[in-house]
């Protein structure tokens, strides 16, 4: 098991009074603040709550949520933001943005381009109309947005983009013409251009070589990609810490972050090994079960901890934070449809708030004004001023008067 050095500091924080002076032989208050690794989670069910429009259950859940999350992903699936054509539902968005963003919470926009909930007035269009309002898209949005989400899934599964035959759509129709790279060097192109110093993403479900092969071919033709997005749905079981950690090592290897965007772990009956497209899989009913919890529980903390302990490894996305509405109508929240936590919920909180977490501690200053601190890398505060822990090293904090 690894030792999480690298995910931690040792450093020595010399205290200032309001008068620059160090402040010797004092009592002060030490606390973290927030993780530097991204522990994520979809804030969809919380976009109503932003907006003043949820029942009184959705501020308990909001609670939940905050109490271990420190990175949202938002819905900008074209034809739910935009399905009539120069209508986008940017302002409903951007208050849910900027309420988490309030609360310090960093937020990604998820996608910028997808095949699937594609705009459908795009079919109406040529492919050459196609590339140049999804150009104009990226840059409206990206450009809208900026200074609240600043991280994007630019685009989504492209190895199956160009064959994709669920249905039809625009995007399609332009990764067949146009081909993979070239359609994600439309995408980056627009997002970069409008934020030169956004957090650009390239996000695929698909973890087998053609993913790789993609990877290579967009790096080589000289696409700046950010970090790389692996999709690690588990309706069908749990990878194990082998099969994840030959995938992490697989990805690690071209240098970039890899951010683990969508993961669910489930807490029912498990979606049968023969199914291909996840999709495809529709039950009338689909409970969490006591024995699939008691799973769900031991594998969110076996995943976690495998994530975490890989130095390639910089954000851990959860694909639900309630069963109430979820993807496929699965068991894969943290929380049941009644609000209570599942104790998948505990343990990951355990993990985060508790073991990985330095809790609100007093320690007596030395007569120079210094004390150690050593911890999780991310946010801290000395009798509330604020400091990062970043490396090993010195720190120097004045408190404010």
């Amino acid at each position: 098991m690894s030792s999480l050095q690298h995910r931690r500091a040792d450093a020595v924080v010399t205290v200032l009074g309001p008068d620059g002076h160090p402040l010797a032989d004092t009592d002060v208050v030490v606390a973290q603040e927030r993780h530097a690794f991204l522990f994520g989670n979809i804030g969809f069910d919380l976009v109503a709550l932003a907006n003043g429009e949820a029942p009184e259950r959705s501020a308990a859940l909001a609670d939940l949520w905050l109490d271990v999350f420190n990175a949202a992903t938002l819905p900008f699936y074209w034809g739910t933001f935009e399905p009539v054509r120069g209508r986008p539902h940017t302002a409903r968005l951007l208050r849910a943005a900027r309420w988490f963003a309030e609360r310090g919470v960093v937020v990604k926009g998820h996608p910028l381009a997808w095949h699937t909930v594609c705009a459908p007035w795009l079919l109406e269009l040529s492919t050459d109309e196609i590339a140049d309002v999804q150009d104009a898209r990226i840059r409206r949005e990206v450009a809208g947005f900026a200074g609240v989400i600043d991280t994007w899934d630019v685009i989504n599964e492209v190895v199956i983009m160009p064959v994709f035959d669920k249905e039809p759509n625009g995007l399609t129709r332009l990764a067949w013409d146009r081909g993979r790279i070239p359609t994600i060097r439309l995408a980056f192109d627009a997002a970069r251009q409008t934020n030169p110093s956004a957090t650009l993403l390239l996000n695929d479900f698909d973890m087998s070589t053609a993913y790789e092969c993609l990877i290579e071919g967009v790096l080589e033709a000289g696409i700046q990609v950010d970090a790389i997005g692996l999709q690690s749905h588990m309706h069908q079981g749990y990878w194990g810490e082998e099969k994840t950690l030959a995938i992490l090592d697989r990805f690690a290897r071209f240098g970039l972050p890899l951010h683990l965007t969508e993961t669910t772990l489930l807490s029912g009956e498990l979606m049968p090994a023969h199914i291909e497209d996840l999709n495809d899989h529709q039950v009338a009913s689909w409970p969490s079960t006591p024995e699939g919890e008691a799973r769900q529980a031991d594998e969110i903390e076996r995943h976690y901890r495998t994530l975490v302990g890989h130095p390639a490894v910089q954000a851990a996305t959860y694909w639900g934070i309630t069963d109430d509405g979820a993807w496929l109508g699965a068991p894969g929240g943290l929380v049941r449809a009644d609000g209570t936590p599942k104790p998948a919920y505990d343990a990951l909180r355990r993990l985060v708030k508790d073991e990985w977490w330095l809790a609100p501690t007093t320690r007596r200053t030395s007569s120079t004004g210094r004390v150690p601190v050593s911890g999780f890398l991310g946010a801290y505060s000395v009798d509330g001023t604020p400091f990062s822990l970043e490396r090993d090293g010195e720190v120097v904090v004045r408190l404010e008067g």
